[in-house]
């Protein structure tokens, strides 16, 4: 079932029974999975009407190639579409599929197999831990720093946030919103500051108050830019030199809607630097969720957390199960 906050983070203490409260119960985390298809309802659509239209008298070219055009189209990328079908084909000519059920559930299966395996935890095990967030402009970069703050907060964490975005005021006054509204502290810069001096102010607040966990904004930068991504290159290295092996997690916003642009983007941007994990947004405002089966599979990426709306709750843990039946299933 659908993973809690407390199962994302790797190295929160472990609840009580009396505290884990609502979603740890099995009702919680079916009202999480709800969420979820809410948020999948225009991509389960595409994909329903394109499944239904499959006609399963025979197994043969036709439907294969019917099935190629419906995972295409819903984004799922060309080497996943492909490596999908064969997996199908398999199935079929075993007799592991005779019937609608039987091709839903292995399809499902077959999707499933297609996401990287890694770590889908987000590491704040260490004193302090940093987590670096990148990505291209209008990604939701800021918003998805300030809502993994305040679930870090609601599992104890203290957590200050760095405005290392200085190319934009008004990146600034966002992040210093979203930690007014979830009681974190931001450390800034005024605009047009250096970033590395912004990340090097904040890590050496976060190590001599006893912050448990920094989060730090960078410039929505174009990953055409190479002058940006040297820079983003350059706060690694001002984070790695106060803390060796840190950033502990460098996490890529990706827009769900930009669909296979997203790819390229995530392509790029792991050449570039050591993601280790991806933040899909926008995933409600898009009928072709499948990109995060391409986005995974193709760059063997783990996808830790998916937006799907605009609420406090909407950004959740992602669970390649979930997320498939989100997809596929009435």
């Amino acid at each position: 079932m659908t993973r809690s906050w407390h199962e994302v983070f790797k190295g929160v203490s472990a609840p009580d029974a009396a505290e884990a409260g609502a979603e740890e119960s099995n009702e919680g985390r079916r009202g999480l999975f709800r969420r979820l298809k809410e948020g999948l309802s225009k991509s389960r659509q595409h994909m329903h009407q394109n499944l239904s239209a499959i006609m399963l008298d025979r197994f043969d070219a036709d439907l294969w190639e019917q099935l190629e055009e419906t995972l295409i189209f819903a984004d799922c990328g060309v080497d996943s579409t492909v490596a999908v079908v064969e997996r199908m084909e398999t199935a079929a000519n075993e007799g592991r599929i005779t019937n609608r059920e039987q091709f839903i559930a292995q399809l499902e299966q077959s999707l499933v197999e297609m996401f990287a395996g890694g770590d889908y935890q987000i590491d704040v095990s260490h004193e302090p831990s940093v987590i670096l967030i990148v990505g291209v402009n209008g990604t939701g970069k800021t918003t998805t720093i300030g809502k993994i703050a305040y679930h870090l907060r609601q599992e104890g964490k203290s957590v200050l946030l760095a405005a290392a975005d200085t190319f934009r005021a008004a990146a600034i006054e966002q992040l210093s919103e979203w930690g007014k509204r979830v009681g974190s502290p931001v450390v800034k810069q005024k605009h047009g500051s250096d970033p590395g001096a912004v990340v090097f102010d904040a890590i050496s607040s976060a190590r001599s108050k006893g912050v448990d966990v920094v989060v730090v904004d960078t410039a929505g930068r174009l990953h055409t830019q190479v002058p940006l991504m040297e820079e983003l290159k350059k706060i690694r290295r001002v984070i790695a030199k106060q803390i060796p092996g840190a950033p502990h997690e460098t996490l890529l916003t990706v827009d769900a809607t930009t669909g296979q642009n997203g790819l390229i983007q995530a392509r790029l941007f792991s050449e570039a630097v050591d993601v280790t994990g991806v933040v899909l947004t926008k995933l409600d405002g898009t009928a072709k969720g499948g990109i995060a089966v391409a986005i995974s599979h193709e760059l063997g990426l783990p996808i830790k957390l998916v937006g799907v709306g605009e609420k406090l709750e909407d950004l959740r843990p992602f669970d390649p199960v979930d997320f498939v039946k989100a997809m596929l299933e009435g």
